[in-house]
């Protein structure tokens, strides 16, 4: 069953892997608040009609909790995205997609200063894991090469953030179905990245993009709309309704790592050490499935713990979604 479940952050990832070298390239076209808009006005329209279709009008009123998706909406879709854009504008994808393996660890250090529920040992031990290998992976070896990520890596670090702080907030929403909670956060970044768009291209600090250019990326901004805007974030959101913010954000740790992949397509050839980190990364990532799958086994004690519950583990996501 949880492999099943686990189909969907690997979706996902994987999906955002390829994007970083797409973006990258569609960058060199446009500005990269513009791109970013541009991209969420596209997907955001493709979202809300799926929900009108699936779920009505009434699943676009967010009621008594505006506010708390407002917030996480601006923080998750216009954070994450801008940031990542920036940085791309200051290094490669592949240096770019090395931060986004520190998800995990980020995810369970805000669940843990959320919810107060301390990180699991087997899964805090396994995210280091998978990030030594994804290091290997980008910097074969040679650590002092993290040094070289200079602004790019200060806005990933931004990033990073703002995404463990969406992922934990997914999981938050028992009552929502993954569609519309992205649905929803969808909105409301895009609209933070219209007002932002809007006053940079006013006070020229970007300049708008011609027709020229929105035809030129047309391919980039297909995929990442389609693909990586809608398909990958449903799918996100969808797993960790099902396994949990902790475990689903395991699977980033494969985004630089598929990132490095379409650059060996693209002519890169790698060394033996970054072939290590490769299956170190990926051997750490089968080892969590494992426990976690074990640990979902295990029957639950008879005498209730008094102790912080992590809510995310008791809440049945398929009686959820059947609601």
């Amino acid at each position: 069953m949880r492999s099943r479940h686990a189909a969907f952050p690997l979706f996902a990832v994987l999906s955002w892997g390829v994007m970083f070298p797409v973006l990258a390239s569609a960058l060199t076209r446009m500005d990269a608040l513009n791109l970013t808009t541009v991209r969420y006005v596209l997907a955001a329209a493709v979202l809300v009609a799926l929900l009108l279709a699936r779920e009505g009008w009434t699943a676009l009123r967010a009621g008594r909790r505006g506010a708390e998706v407002l917030l996480l909406g601006v923080v998750g879709f216009a954070g994450f995205n801008v940031l990542t854009n920036l940085a791309l504008g200051h290094a490669a994808p592949q240096q770019i997609a090395l931060f986004a393996a520190t998800t995990p660890l980020v995810t369970q250090l805000v669940r843990w200063a959320r919810d107060g529920v301390r990180p699991r040992p087997a899964l805090l031990g396994l995210s280091l894991v998978a990030l030594v290998g994804v290091g290997l992976v980008i910097t074969r070896g040679r650590l002092d090469g993290l040094g070289q990520f200079g602004v790019g890596g200060l806005l990933m670090i931004g990033a990073v953030l703002a995404w463990a702080i969406y992922t934990h907030g997914a999981g938050r929403f028992p009552e929502y179905s993954p569609l519309r909670y992205t649905t929803l956060t969808a909105v409301a970044g895009t609209l933070a990245m219209l007002a932002a768009s809007a006053v940079a291209d006013l006070t020229r600090l970007q300049h708008a993009p011609a027709a020229a250019d929105l035809v030129a990326v047309a391919p980039q901004l297909a995929y990442a709309v389609v693909v990586a805007a809608v398909l990958a974030v449903l799918a996100w959101n969808t797993g960790v309704r099902r396994l949990g913010a902790a475990d689903a954000a395991l699977f980033m740790n494969l985004v630089p790592v598929t990132t490095f992949a379409v650059q060996i397509l693209r002519g890169y050839r790698p060394g033996a050490v970054e072939l290590a980190g490769a299956a170190l990364t990926i051997a750490a990532l089968v080892a969590a499935n494992l426990a976690t799958r074990t640990r979902a086994a295990t029957p639950a004690p008879a005498t209730p713990v008094s102790a912080v519950t992590d809510r995310q583990a008791v809440v049945d996501p398929v009686a959820v979604l059947a609601r």
